[in-house]
């Protein structure tokens, strides 16, 4: 259990899926074997258990376990393992629902949790609308497991570190649903309303940067006992990198090649995202290139030839090239924030790495 895993205390990245990847499906074990009597709930995990199977970053985990080596030498806590399993269910919690949001069919190259549950039932014709509705509640279910997850007892009692660290948890999750709210009404046709840079990149701070970045380090180095400074510290590292993060996500979904990101590269368009390239695009666009982009942009029935010519768009506009340059300069952001950061020299090393493994990331 999770007592068995707290000897991992060397700076190994690498190594932290596994041992999240183990967590959970322990406790979604434990959580069919108590549900004798709904047999149900073996649907529902066995969906779980096949998303954590199909792959995954894990960079939320990765890095609140970096978090808490960068301010300290001492192994990681059963605490700190149950945060970091807590923050990939979560994000369980969050890939389902924002899947029916977008109305995607695939997610890490298979099908979605609302596809997966409305093929079940072939012979309704209601199926779609089941699944979707199915795959809320899946959702539900490991929004709340989550929390279980941290405190199988009473939250409200969580002791030592934990217990200081909820409130930063709470903010977590209210910061990452405000911005998933943002992203849906700034997103779908581009008339009336144009997409706007300053309005995406707001987008990309609450959505991506500290759901993604800030917020898992800050809760690993504060399981530590990190004062306010290295809080600070590593925010300043974390807000540019996750902006990166998502600059390089929304470039691999118009460009990147579906076999190696497992989406198709219609779904951005198709969901009439505004992305800060498609903004940039937007206001650099001649009057025919801006109508190439109004037709394309939240058109549903998009085809490969329109999505084609609104690449070229993008490219010739120079959007491609400028958001390449913002990635370039968050990165170097990044690394600028640790060169005095009061953080240990070997999780300082492994934070660089990581920094550019994320900026030259194809999928």
């Amino acid at each position: 259990m999770i007592a068995a895993t707290t000897s991992y205390s060397s700076l190994d990245p690498e190594r932290v899926p596994a041992v999240v990847e183990t967590l959970l499906y322990e406790f979604l074990d434990e959580q069919t074997r108590n549900a004798t009597d709904l047999p149900e709930i073996t649907l529902f995990t066995t969906l779980l258990r096949d998303m954590i199977a199909a792959g995954g970053k894990r960079i939320r985990p990765v890095l609140c376990v970096l978090g808490w080596q960068a301010v300290s030498d001492r192994p990681p806590s059963p605490a700190l393992w149950r945060v970091a399993a807590s923050l990939e269910l979560f994000h369980l919690f969050a890939l389902i629902h924002d899947d029916i949001m977008d109305a995607s069919e695939t997610r890490r190259g298979k099908p979605t949790a609302h596809r997966c549950l409305a093929a079940r039932h072939p012979e309704r014709d209601d199926a779609d609308t089941l699944g979707i509705n199915a795959a809320i509640l899946l959702g539900d279910l490991a929004l709340g497991w989550s929390y279980e997850l941290l405190c199988p007892t009473d939250p409200c009692h969580a002791d030592g570190h934990l217990g200081r660290a909820w409130p930063l948890l709470n903010t977590l999750r209210t910061e990452t649903l405000v911005g998933q709210y943002l992203d849906l009404v700034n997103a779908g046709p581009a008339f009336p309303a144009l997409p706007d840079p300053r309005t995406a990149r707001r987008v990309i701070r609450y959505k991506t940067a500290k759901y993604t970045c800030e917020r898992p380090l800050q809760l690993g180095a504060h399981l530590a006992g990190a004062d306010p400074t290295l809080l600070a510290a590593l925010s300043a590292y974390a807000l540019p990198l996750g902006e990166a993060f998502q600059l390089r996500d929304d470039l691999l979904g118009v460009y990147g090649a579906p076999e190696r990101t497992g989406k198709s590269v219609l779904d951005d368009f198709r969901e009439g995202k505004h992305t800060v390239l498609a903004a940039t695009a937007f206001q650099r666009a001649t009057p025919a290139q801006a109508r190439v982009l109004h037709d394309g942009l939240g058109n549903q029935a998009l085809t490969s030839t329109q999505a084609s010519e609104m690449r070229q768009v993008l490219t010739d506009t120079g959007a491609r090239a400028t958001v390449e340059n913002l990635i370039s300069e968050r990165y170097e952001q990044a690394l600028a924030a640790l060169h005095h950061a009061p953080l240990r020299p070997a999780a300082v090393t492994v934070l660089r790495t990581m920094a550019t493994a994320v900026v030259t990331r194809t999928s």
